[in-house]
């Protein structure tokens, strides 16, 4: 395993956007038979309470904290308010013994996915010194199987873990569903924009709209080239002059790149951010081929630099009009990983390593080096010519990330996890990084292939395949790992 290198700083002015906070419910309760037998037991599960609403309000959530519930009654209050929030993630903390039905009807009005958690006070008890009502704080798990049992015989969906409350394994585990919620309302509240057109005769790109919807929750916005034309067109000289110096802040120019290139791709690059603030996108696919320089050919070309710049600050876009792996793009960037438009190159077997990348558009964000500009004659398989970016992905710990789609028309997300090592890449513009994912390129290829994926994907950060499944689960979604 080769040490990971630190992604390149990316400028503060290239703000990140502000998405939607993550709503996780949380009600924490135990059986109200107990408070008058144990006078100082409810006391110190609720400072148990205190302290993991704490934990999740540090996990950059919203954290709505309906209460401590002792009987069926306040657990019905606590689950209409909770309904009422529209949470992404209900999280119940079992502090002990509870019946049953003050849990299940939380689960069936709130209607969203609900995570159970049980963490005693300490690693274990202080056997000698511990008396019945000291007891109980530890028994959390004891109603989990009977919980468990009652929302499988209710057709709910659930999770558990279990540990203890300064368990920072438990709160990883915690953490990936949290991560994994995130994921979700990304999805269920996100606006996804389609501009252009299927590139010709590439029928693994080709989306049902209405799946995506019906899936995963999104909306659809249909563009169409025109409604950028006029954005650029009404860009100023001054704003795309100051679109310049930021690409120049940015990045590393090569020789090659044309100045007339380099400015229409920056006025380009304006006209798409107020095309993405105009219809509130949060992510987006585009493709338009054009004919002979036409002015669509040349909004075609100039796309890769404002795009890179966008999936930067949390917008990803994804060339090609492949709107699945803008959303595998979205997911990857609101789980902290990256993501950047990805297909294979080539495989030295040699070195061991897949070659993959892209034209753009790039993740700056998880570039390990400063990202380079260079100007290009032609794009190959397109038409039209101007300025692509150049980066290999931080080096390290990496998961490819793709979203396929099955006979039946159900989506899968796809998921392997390697590294990116250093070694020669290729100098034409693309975003080439070298995988090793430990085995024969070849062979994991193969397999790779065989799952449904298209031939694009999102190469992200660190090894995020638990984090991805989770995703899944609580999408209601397949999960395939190579």
């Amino acid at each position: 395993m080769t040490t990971a290198t630190t992604a390149h700083a990316v400028p503060a002015r290239l703000d990140r956007v502000r998405p939607r906070k993550t709503r996780l419910g949380l009600v924490s309760g135990g059986l109200g038979a107990y408070w008058p037998q144990f006078p100082g037991l409810r006391g110190v599960l609720e400072e148990s309470a205190r302290y993991v609403t704490g934990r999740f309000e540090e996990q950059d959530c919203q954290v709505v904290d309906a209460g401590f519930v002792s009987d069926p009654q306040e657990s019905a209050v606590a689950a209409e308010t909770l309904r009422q929030a529209d949470c992404d993630l209900v999280v119940i903390f079992l502090t002990t013994y509870l019946t049953s039905s003050m849990v299940l009807p939380i689960a069936q009005r709130t209607n969203v996915p609900v995570l159970l958690i049980d963490l005693q006070p300490t690693e274990a008890m202080d056997h000698a010194n511990t008396d019945t009502g000291t007891w109980l704080a530890y028994c959390g798990q004891c109603p989990l199987p009977e919980v468990a049992n009652v929302f499988r015989r209710s057709g709910i969906d659930f999770r558990s873990v279990s540990g203890y409350l300064h368990d920072e394994n438990a709160w990883r585990r915690i953490g990936a569903w949290v991560s994994a919620a995130s994921a979700r309302a990304a999805l269920r509240h996100g606006r996804l924009g389609l501009m252009g057109h299927l590139y010709p005769g590439m029928l693994d790109i080709s989306t049902d709209m209405t799946l995506l919807s019906s899936q995963l929750g999104a909306h659809v916005e249909v563009l169409e080239f025109d409604d950028l034309r006029v954005r650029v067109d009404a860009v100023t000289d001054r704003e795309t002059a100051d679109r310049v110096a930021l690409a120049k802040e940015i990045f590393a120019l090569d020789g090659s790149v044309d100045p007339d290139d380099l400015a229409w791709g920056a006025r380009v690059s304006v006209g798409l951010d107020r095309l993405v603030a105009d219809f509130a996108l949060d992510a987006m696919a585009y493709y338009h081929r054009g004919l002979d320089g036409e002015l669509h050919e040349q909004l075609g070309a100039g796309m890769i630099l404002g795009a890179s710049l966008l999936t930067a600050r949390g917008i990803p876009l994804a060339g090609e009009y492949d709107i699945r792996t803008a959303v595998a793009m979205l997911v990857s960037d609101r789980m902290g990983a990256g993501g950047s438009f990805t297909e294979l190159q080539a495989l030295n077997f040699r070195d061991g390593v897949v070659e993959m990348g892209h034209d753009g558009p790039a993740h700056l964000q998880i570039s390990s080096a400063e990202p380079l500009l260079r100007g290009l004659g032609v794009y190959h398989g397109k038409r039209g010519y101007g300025v692509s970016v150049e980066f290999d992905v931080t080096h390290g710990p990496v998961t490819t990330f793709a979203v396929g789609q099955n006979r039946d028309g159900s989506y899968s997300f796809i998921a392997s996890e390697g590294e990116v090592v250093p070694g020669p890449l290729l100098a034409i513009g693309n975003t080439t990084s070298r995988v090793d994912f430990g085995r024969d390129p070849g062979e994991w290829t193969d397999e790779w292939s065989a799952t449904g994926t298209g031939h694009h994907w999102a190469l992200c950060v660190g090894h995020r395949a638990g984090a991805i499944k989770a995703a899944a689960e609580l999408l209601g979604i397949e999960f395939i790992r190579v």
